[in-house]
Parts: C-alpha cells; structure tokens; sequence
C-alpha cells in the first residue's frame, strides 16, 4: 500500500454544509481537483470554489428527483481502484475515467429527523442510499483513497495536508477507514432499528475517553456515546465511572422536581433534595437532610446560583457540582477547589432513549421510567383528604422516591426531603432508616408526608411513620392487605393516596 499518498482529486457530497467552506478553500491551496453534486455543487458555486460536476463522470444527469447522482460505475471504479494495480490504472485509462484520492461524504440526517418526529414519509426520504455506498467503497481502499464522513475530521485532516505537502499517510487513512464504516454502523442501524423497533435492537456507540477505573479500582472502563452533548464539564479532574451515574442520577431528579430545586446525590441515591424560591434556601434545606451523607457527594442545581450559595458550597467537600449556567464571578470563586468538577448542564436528557442492562449472553430492555403520575390512577382512599399543602409535599416526596433504590421510603415537608431510606431488602427497615435520619438531624417531623415506590405489604412500615407525626402517606397501592393499611390510616387521622403507578429503581 501506499505510505504517503497525494490528494489531486476530491468527490465532495455533504448533507451537513457546516465548515465545508473552509475545508474547500484549504483543499484548494494545494490545487485539489473538487467534483460535487446537487446541493454540495450549488452550495461551493455560491462560495466561488472551483467545482466540477459529477454528471461529467457518469455521462448521465440527475435522475429521479435527485435520488440518483452517484450511483454509477464511473464514479465508483474512480473511488475502488487499487493506485498499486497497473491492471486497475490501465483499465481507467482505457474507460476514461478518473481515479479519486479523496472521499468527502456525510449522510442525509436520519437520525435527526427521526428525533424530531417527523412524518414517516419525511424520514423514509431521509435514508441515504449513494453516500454510504461511497464512504463503504471509499473505505475499503483506504490504501489507495482517504474517506472524511464527519465534519469533525476536517481540521485534523487539513492539518496532516499541510504537514505532509498535500498527502496523507497510510496511518491517517486507515484510521478514517475505522471511523467511515463505525458510522455506517451507527446510521444503519438508526435505521434497521426504526423499521425493527419490536423484534431487534442495534447497539453502536463510538468510544468517547478511556476512564481512570470503573466502579472499583480494580475494573476497566470506557465512555461511549453523547453524553458530553448533555454535560460539559469546564473544571476538575475528569469524571470517574461513579461521577457519571451521578451526574447522570442528579440531572433525571432535577427535571422531574422542575422549579427553583437543588439535589444532592450520594452513590447514585438522593441524600437530599428541596425546591423554594431562591437557590441558597433551596440547597440549604436539600443539606440539611443528611449533611454526612451529603460530604463527598454531588450537589445539582436547576437554576443559576448566587455568591452567597456559591460560598456555601466552598464550606463542604463535593465531588461535583452542576449548574445549568455559570458566570466569571462564581466560577471565580467555586475553582477556588482545583479538583473539584463542575459541570454544565447544557441539554435535557431525552425522554425516548431505553434503559439497557447486560446479562449473560445478551441485555435486558425497558423503557425509561419517564412517568411520575396517571391523573386517572389517582386516588384518596383515606376518610380524610390531604390539604392544600400536604399534596403539594406528597407530590414532592412521589418524585424523590422514583430515583431512591427500591425499597424507597421518603419523609420530605416543606418541599424538602427530611428522612430518605433507600435499597433495603424490607420496606419496615426503609423506613425505620428513614425515620432515624429525620431524627438524628433534628428536623421538624410533626406534619410531615410518606412517600412508599410500592405498595405497602404491611401496615408496619406505615405505623413507623405515625411514631414521628406522618400526616399524609403516597403509595402505589395494589397489595392484598390494602385494606388494613388503609384501615389503620383511617384509625391514626392520616390522608393517604394511591397513585396505581409503581417506581422500583434497582
């Protein structure tokens, strides 16, 4: 193969017209032949760049709408020639056609339409068939073409032109062979995946950053995927395996709270939460919850803090903070902590992605738990029906016990969690756990509401709560010996709802 090979001649069709004029301007220092079509043709005209049309080639126009531009056997013997094959080259020379050192394609945005929810017969329209035809042929001849099929090659590969005066070497070229056909697994299997939704799942991600270990010193980690499209970190050591679940955990619990809110996470279970109306309030009450857990932990916020609550987090030990938006004069004064994350919040978690575990031999499966009430399921089958207030917290405490491992029990009052037992084998000692907290850091318990994941088996775990002043419970509902919890409710003054909606977090 060739080491050093020479760009002389480039067939450009992007989708995704971003940077393409700089990439072009760059490409023609070095007297890059540039042929194009449709779009990408028009496009690099109304930029003057020196642009030939791929029609030349194939001796054919358009067809079909412009569903058929680069599907002949002129452009595609130019993209497969072997340049070590005098067999090859002899017999372009005799058909006339050209040989291609460069292939520059990006693929029609299925996968963006396909987010947007568009019209079926606007994502069918947006299955490219011709450019991953390209990138595949342009692909396997690494050693004779270079194939570029994501804008974020330009700058790397306009780089490599200017130090190697105008080739590109074979290391570069098999490297871009690598990322061409991991895209076309990631675009064809958006597709293969649109049209097998209920009997297949396709799995592809690109590798991000190798991490420092996994949960555990002693295990390996990777991070693939997007999901520095949603976090971006701007100080700090980078994150660790149990950083991410974290992030990830704080970030799911804060869009559910909405409002003014602040959570603070700790092994990937809330140790406190709260929504007010100002962040210091906010994050002041979410630590007053379990201020030992909290230390070492992740503190989330939903809105941008102030100074003040900026000092206050220079007060504890966090391994991360997350913020949706940060200015000079905080930023300032939270890198005070070198090691220190903080993250930004920039975009919502998506709402469609699956929730996928690995077994042996295979995955499990399931949609994201992305309901936190039915209206219709709802219901008060208490004598007495909770305040004004009391639902405002038992809607509150509902959505803090949907992201604690199960069994979950939430104490929370004043749109604060105040108690939180999480991930015991028993929903009695859930809630007992609960209850020493609320007590141990000395909160007002009198009044406060009970949020259950499942139903209550017992009437146990409920009279633990009326023990510390409970006024209000929040339950699934669904168990055989409802009728005993509920008499027992009825017997100690408690409202208590159901909600027909259960929330196990494993």
């Amino acid at each position: 193969m060739i080491d050093l090979l020479p760009i002389r001649r480039a067939l450009i069709s992007v989708s995704d017209k971003s940077e393409l004029e700089l990439f072009c301007i760059a490409l023609q220092k070095f007297n890059i032949e540039i042929f194009s079509s449709g779009g990408t043709l028009n496009f690099l005209k109304e930029k003057n760049i020196s642009v030939r049309s791929i029609s030349e080639l194939a001796n054919s126009p358009t067809l079909l709408g412009g569903r058929v531009k680069t599907l002949h056997s002129n452009i595609h013997a130019g993209i497969l020639a072997d340049k070590n094959s005098n067999e090859h080259l002899l017999e372009l020379e005799k058909m006339g056609i050209i040989p291609f050192d460069l292939v520059v394609v990006n693929f029609y945005p299925f996968e963006k339409v396909l987010e947007q929810q568009q019209s079926e017969d606007l994502v069918i329209e947006n299955i490219d068939i011709g450019g991953p035809t390209m990138v595949r042929s342009a692909a396997k001849n690494f050693g004779s073409v270079a194939v570029v099929s994501v804008v974020d090659q330009y700058k790397e590969f306009i780089n490599e032109l200017e130090n190697n005066s105008g080739a590109i070497s074979l290391q570069t070229r098999r490297k871009l062979a690598a990322r061409a056909f991991q895209r076309i697994v990631e675009y064809d299997s958006a597709i293969s995946n649109y049209f097998n939704r209920d009997t297949v799942l396709n799995l592809y991600s690109v590798k991000t950053s190798s991490l420092r270990y996994g949960e555990n010193p002693h295990q390996d980690a990777s991070l693939y995927g997007n999901f520095f499209k949603h976090f971006v970190q701007i100080h700090g050591k980078e994150l660790s395996y149990n950083n991410i679940l974290d992030v990830t955990s704080a970030a799911e619990l804060l869009d559910d709270l909405g409002g003014i809110s602040c959570v603070i996470v700790k092994h990937n279970n809330p140790c406190g939460a709260a929504s007010n109306d100002t962040v210091i309030s906010a994050y002041e009450r979410a630590l007053r919850c379990d201020p030992i857990s909290a230390f070492g932990g992740i503190v989330a916020f939903s809105a941008e803090i102030d100074i003040d609550t900026a000092k206050k987090l220079n007060e504890i030990f966090l391994e991360v903070i997350i913020l949706p938006a940060i200015n000079d004069e905080i930023k300032k004064i939270l890198t005070v902590k070198k090691d220190r994350r903080i993250i930004l919040y920039k975009e919502k978690i998506s709402k469609i992605e699956k929730n996928i575990h690995s077994v042996p031999g295979g995955f499990i499966v399931q949609s994201k738990d992305d309901i936190i009430f039915d209206e219709d399921k709802i219901k008060i089958v208490t004598k007495r029906n909770p305040t004004e207030i009391e639902m405002r917290d038992l809607t509150f405490a509902w959505k803090v016990a949907k992201h604690v491992k199960s069994n979950a029990i939430v104490y929370a009052k004043d749109q604060s969690t105040i108690g939180i037992g999480a991930g015991q084998m028993s929903r009695l000692d859930s809630s007992r756990i609960a209850k020493m907290k609320a007590l141990e850091f000395k909160h007002n318990v009198k009044g406060c509401v009970v949020a259950s994941d499942a139903f209550f088996s017992f009437a146990d775990a409920l009279e633990e709560a009326v023990t510390i002043g409970a006024s209000a419970v929040i339950q699934p509902g669904g168990s055989i010996r409802d009728n005993e919890v509920i008499e027992a409710a009825n017997k100690h003054n408690i409202t208590m709802v159901f909600t027909g909606i259960r929330h196990f977090k494993h």
